[in-house]
C-alpha cells in the first residue's frame, strides 16, 4: 500500500485550484500543474482569495495561511510531476483531452505513481485502457467547492489493484474527505441521479409546466435544499450540466438531453430566474412539478440500486454530504413509502416510455454502522457522518446487534470501535428528544436511555479487549460510550466533553459515573458542570484517555496492526489541574458567585441539570442511578429551551 505525501493536480481551474488548496490545508505537498502560466496564476490567486476570506471569518490565522500557501508549488512543466505519489486530473470534461494527459503522464512518472481522474461522468475503465500500468489508475470524483465539500466518490476500474484502492481510501481520510465507493458506471452514484434531476427541471420548463423560478421554489420545498436546480446550474456552469447529461443518454429515453438545456449551454449564458411574489406552493401545478422531480430521482436511484452501483447508505450519504440535501433519496423514499415511490417511478418512466424499474424493500434499509474483521480483531465503525454519527434508537439497536455478534464469537479477541467522518459520536440525536418532549412522550426518552444503558453495560462488562479510538469530535453520549471501553485512544485532532448542562439536561448514559473511575469526582464535576471541551492532549493530561495516536498509526490499526495501541504511563497532574480539583472539592453549588470565574461559567448552565448531576456524582451509585431524575429533567422548561436552541445563548430559569 502506497503512502501518499506528494500530490500532483493537473489543471488549475476551479476544481484543480480548490483541490490544491484542500490538500495543502491538510499538510500535503501539492504540485499544481497547468500548461498555461496565466491559468496557474489565476488558480493560485483564487486560492489566496479563498484563504483571505477564511482569515476574515477566523477559520485560519495569517500564519496558518502562509503555511498552506507554502505547501503549494505551481508548475508548467509536466516532468516536475515525477516526484508525486498521487496525481489527480482536474481538466475540462473532454474524454480525448483526459486520455492524452494520462497517456503522457504514464510514460513520465514512475510505475507505482497512482493516477486518478476527477471526471464526473466518463468511464474510469475506458480512460485506463490507454495508459501504461492501468492497475494504478482510479477515479476520484470530488464535488464543488472541493476545498469545503467533504464528499469524494472512489471509483475503481476493472484494472485497479486492491493496494491502490486502499491507498486512496486512506488518503481520503487523511485529507478530511468522506469517501463512498461506487462501481464504474457512467455518472457513478451522485451525478447519475443529480444531473438527470437538473435535466428534468429544464424539461418541465420546456413543457410550459413552470418557470425556472417556480421549479426552483418547488424543488427547494420538496427536497429541503437551499438552491433550486436552475440556481445551481448558474453557480456551477450550465455547460457542465449539459455535457454530463450527454454522457448519460445511453441509459434510456428519459435521459435524453433537453433541447432547451443544449441551447442554453451553447449560448454560454446563465438562466434568467425571474421571481414571483407570494408564490403558493399548494397549487396543483406545483404538486405536479414536485412529483415529476421526485419521480426522476426515484427512478434513477432504483436503477442505481438494482445495478448495485453503490449501497443505499452511500447513495444517501452522497446526496446529504455532496449535494447538501436535507434528506437523501433513500430517506425521502422511506418517508413516502414503497408503494407511493413505485407509483411515482412508474408515472415517470411511462411518461418517457423508458425501461421499467422499481424500488425493492431492501433498498430502503440504511446501515448506520459498518463492520470488518481482520484475524482475531473485529471493527465496528459508526458510519453516518452526515448526521454526525449521533445516537438514536436505530443506531443503538444496530450497535447492540453488532457488538453482541462479536462478543459471542470465540475467535474474536479484540473489538475496536471507531467511526468515519469528523465526529466520533456527537452524542444523542437532539431531534429525538425535542420531538418526544413536545409530544409529551417522556416515557420514550426513558425507554431509549434504559436500552442504551443496557447496551453500554454489555460493552463495559465484556471479557473481550474493547478499544475505542476517537477520531474526531466526541460529545455527550459519544464520550459516555468511549468510557465503557477497556482502552481509549484519540487522534491528535480529537476533542471531547459533556455539553449537556449547557442545553438543559445532564449526562444520562454513565457520564456522571464512569469518568470517576479515571479522573475522580472533582474533575468529573468540572467536565459536567462547565461543559469544557478537552483537546486530546488535555484529556491525556488528566488520564481521561490512555494515549494519543497519529493518523498514520490509526491507519496501521485499521489494517490489523495493533502495535501502536500502547497505553501511556499514568500522568501526574499539573499544578493547574490540581488547582481545579481543589476548587471543586470546596465548591458549593448553592453559593455560586458571578464574581468568581468558575461560578460565572456554572451559573450560565441549567440550574436543575447542575443540581441533579451534583447529586448523582456525589452518590456514585452507578449508571442506572442516572434514570432517577430523567423524567424531572426532561419535563423541565429548561430542557426544551436548551435542546431547541443548540448553539445559541440561553437564559435558564431553573424550572
Amino acid at each position: 500500500m502506497k503512502k501518499i505525501k506528494f500530490v500532483g493536480i493537473a489543471g488549475s481551474g476551479t476544481m484543480g485550484s480548490a483541490l490544491a488548496q484542500k490538500f495543502a490545508q491538510e499538510n500535503f505537498m501539492v504540485y499544481l500543474y497547468d500548461v498555461s502560466t496565466q491559468s496557474l496564476e489565476r488558480g493560485f490567486n483564487s486560492i489566496k482569495k479563498s484563504l483571505s476570506e477564511a482569515i476574515e471569518k477566523k477559520v485560519f490565522t495569517e500564519n496558518k495561511v502562509q503555511q498552506i500557501l507554502s505547501n503549494i508549488k505551481c508548475i508548467s512543466d509536466i516532468n516536475l510531476l515525477k516526484g508525486c505519489d498521487l496525481i489527480i486530473e482536474a481538466v475540462f470534461e473532454d474524454f480525448k483531452v483526459k486520455s492524452e494527459l494520462f497517456k503522457n503522464l504514464s510514460f513520465i512518472v514512475p510505475a507505482d505513481t497512482i493516477l486518478a481522474s476527477n471526471t464526473s461522468s466518463f468511464s474510469i475503465t475506458e480512460l485506463a485502457e490507454g495508459i501504461k500500468n492501468p492497475e494504478r489508475f482510479i477515479g476520484l470524483h470530488y464535488f464543488y467547492h472541493a476545498a469545503k465539500n467533504r464528499l469524494v466518490e472512489i471509483i475503481p476500474s476493472k484494472y485497479t489493484s486492491e493496494d491502490v484502492i486502499k491507498s486512496v481510501y486512506y488518503f481520503s481520510l487523511q485529507s478530511d474527505k468522506v469517501p463512498i465507493f461506487t462501481k464504474d458506471k457512467y455518472g457513478f452514484a451522485v451525478n447519475r441521479f443529480f444531473v438527470p434531476w437538473l435535466n428534468e427541471s429544464v424539461k418541465i420548463v420546456e413543457s410550459g409546466l413552470g418557470t425556472p423560478y417556480e421549479v426552483d421554489e418547488v424543488a427547494k420545498s420538496v427536497f429541503g435544499i437551499g438552491m433550486g436546480p436552475f440556481a445551481l446550474m448558474n453557480a456551477t456552469g450550465v455547460p457542465i450540466a449539459y455535457h454530463s447529461q450527454k454522457t448519460l443518454e445511453k441509459f434510456g429515453s428519459s435521459y435524453k438531453v433537453a433541447s432547451l438545456l443544449k441551447t442554453q449551454a451553447e449560448s454560454i449564458q446563465n438562466w434568467q430566474i425571474n421571481s414571483i411574489e407570494n408564490i403558493n406552493l399548494d397549487n396543483p401545478r406545483y404538486k405536479e412539478i414536485g412529483e415529476r422531480l421526485l419521480g426522476c430521482v426515484f427512478y434513477v436511484c432504483a436503477q442505481i440500486l438494482n445495478e448495485e452501483v453503490c449501497t443505499p447508505a452511500d447513495l444517501n450519504k452522497g446526496a446529504r454530504i455532496g449535494l447538501k440535501w436535507k434528506k437523501g433519496p433513500v430517506e425521502l423514499m422511506q418517508d413516502f413509502g414503497i408503494e407511493k415511490v413505485n407509483q411515482l417511478i412508474k408515472a415517470y418512466y411511462q411518461l418517457y416510455q423508458d425501461n421499467p424499474s422499481s424500488i425493492l424493500p431492501e433498498h430502503l434499509h440504511l446501515n448506520y454502522l459498518s463492520e470488518k474483521v481482520i484475524d482475531s480483531t473485529a471493527y465496528i465503525f459508526f458510519n453516518k457522518p452526515e448526521d454526525l454519527n449521533a445516537l438514536n434508537e436505530k443506531v443503538i439497536k444496530e450497535l447492540d446487534n453488532l457488538f453482541e455478534k462479536f462478543n459471542q464469537n470465540n475467535q474474536i479477541k479484540n473489538i475496536i470501535i471507531t467511526s468515519t467522518g469528523k465526529y466520533f459520536v456527537a452524542g444523542a440525536d437532539i431531534k429525538f428528544f425535542v420531538e418526544n418532549i413536545e409530544k409529551g412522550s417522556i416515557d420514550k426518552i426513558i425507554q431509549f436511555t434504559k436500552y442504551a444503558q443496557s447496551v453500554f453495560n454489555k460493552i463495559d462488562c465484556s471479557s473481550k479487549r474493547v478499544i475505542v479510538i476517537m477520531n474526531g469530535v466526541t460529545l455527550g453520549g459519544g464520550l459516555e460510550l468511549a468510557l465503557c471501553a477497556d482502552e481509549i485512544f484519540a487522534l491528535p485532532n480529537a476533542s471531547m466533553g459533556f455539553p449537556e448542562t449547557g442545553i438543559g439536561i445532564y449526562p444520562g448514559l454513565g457520564g456522571t459515573q464512569r469518568p470517576q473511575n479515571r479522573i475522580g469526582k472533582e474533575l468529573t464535576k468540572y467536565l459536567v458542570f462547565t461543559g469544557k471541551i478537552l483537546r486530546s492532549n488535555e484529556a491525556l493530561e488528566i488520564n481521561l484517555i490512555d494515549n494519543i495516536i497519529s493518523l498514520d498509526d490509526y491507519i496501521l490499526v485499521l489494517e490489523g496492526n495493533l502495535s501502536p495501541l500502547k497505553k501511556s504511563e499514568k500522568k501526574n497532574l499539573s499544578e493547574n489541574w490540581v488547582k481545579i480539583i481543589n476548587s471543586f472539592n470546596k465548591l458549593n453549588i448553592q453559593n455560586l458567585s458571578e464574581s468568581d470565574e468558575l461560578g460565572k461559567i456554572i451559573l450560565q448552565k441549567a440550574p436543575l441539570a447542575i443540581s441533579y448531576a451534583n447529586k448523582l456524582i456525589d452518590e456514585s451509585k452507578g449508571p442506572e442511578s442516572e434514570l432517577k431524575y430523567l423524567k424531572d429533567i426532561f419535563t423541565s422548561n429548561d430542557a426544551l429551551k436548551g435542546l431547541k436552541n443548540i448553539g445559541k445563548k440561553v437564559s435558564f430559569e431553573g424550572k
